[in-house]
């Protein structure tokens, strides 16, 4: 099959994805589920970003990296949930070739700016917690709108090249993507052409996006650490810890479903597993974020606390 052959295959007719495979009942569920959650991703995140933008104690570089990851939040969770919503409506999961791509492209570069923005902000609490009188002059407006853009670029830049390798891919048998949205591992298991290049750039990339953020984080949090524990008030080292602690939380829940998602050889392993664990960080993190921030920051609450009562 020539690659002249194989490109116009890919492009004729349209891919299915096939969601969560059941009897009528469970879709009606799992849209709902699904429409619950997502309004409650988008509002909530929303009323974060309001709420920083309201207040002038959170215009701080904190939450103005919180509100990258809200705003963030919100399209990660658009360039999935809508598309996995019309599937369990209309029962027919039909997606173009584009279609598929365009929504692969964002889903990937989205998550990958998720990796750079949470490596960012534990930087800037190592700053703020370890440097605490330095961290006004290193951590000036103009520091953190580079970081966040910094934060942008890289992660759209990252999946440019696996997105224009699967292009190349030749479709010629099976269209069914065992997925609700197009994901990159069932996605490229369909093609019939030679696929090991796409697999081990992918893998690459995946390696070294979540372990290099992973490794910024993990050295920031170390310090953080180790200068928390030299504090010799307990209530100090409380009030040092509680200002990190929604990040951390965040992180955990983040790296522990993704790691396990992306950092693997075989595409075609555990699929059906790949695709359950996919719902903890395209549908339910997203939705945890806003409640973990409002919950556990003092600063946010009280925020929160005077808009309600303002209203």
């Amino acid at each position: 099959m020539t690659w002249g052959r194989g490109w116009n295959l890919s492009v004729q007719g349209p891919f299915v994805l096939l969601g969560f495979p059941g009897p009528r009942g469970l879709h009606a569920g799992l849209f709902l589920l699904f429409l619950v959650l997502y309004v409650l991703t988008v509002a909530g995140n929303l009323a974060i970003m309001s709420l920083v933008g309201a207040h002038r104690r959170l215009q701080t570089p904190m939450y103005f990296f919180l509100c990258n990851l809200s705003f963030l939040e919100i399209w990660f969770t658009t360039a999935c949930v809508p598309k996995a919503l019309a599937t369990f409506a209309s029962q027919s999961g039909a997606i173009s070739f584009a279609g598929c791509a365009a929504q692969m492209y964002f889903v990937f570069s989205l998550g990958c700016t998720e990796y750079f923005l949470l490596a960012v902000m534990a930087f800037d609490r190592y700053l703020a917690i370890c440097l605490p009188l330095r961290y006004g002059v290193i951590m000036t407006p103009g520091l953190s709108a580079r970081l966040a853009l910094g934060a942008w670029l890289c992660g759209f830049s990252a999946i440019a090249v696996p997105a224009a390798l699967i292009t190349r891919l030749s479709f010629c048998g099976s269209r069914v993507i065992n997925h609700f949205f197009c994901d990159i591992a069932p996605w490229i298991a369909l093609a019939c052409s030679d696929r090991r290049v796409v697999e081990l750039v992918f893998f690459g990339i995946a390696f070294c996006v979540i372990l290099g953020s992973c490794f910024i984080t993990l050295i920031s949090y170390t310090c953080i650490i180790a200068t928390i524990v030299r504090i010799p008030s307990a209530q100090g080292r409380h009030r040092a810890f509680s200002t990190c602690s929604s990040h951390l939380t965040v992180v955990l829940i983040w790296y522990g479903s993704t790691i396990f998602l992306h950092v693997r050889t075989s595409v075609e392993s555990s699929l059906d597993l790949t695709k359950a664990v996919t719902v903890l960080n395209t549908v339910i993190t997203p939705v945890l974020n806003p409640f973990i921030y409002t919950l556990r920051n003092k600063d946010v609450k009280e925020a929160l606390r005077r808009w309600v009562q303002g209203n």
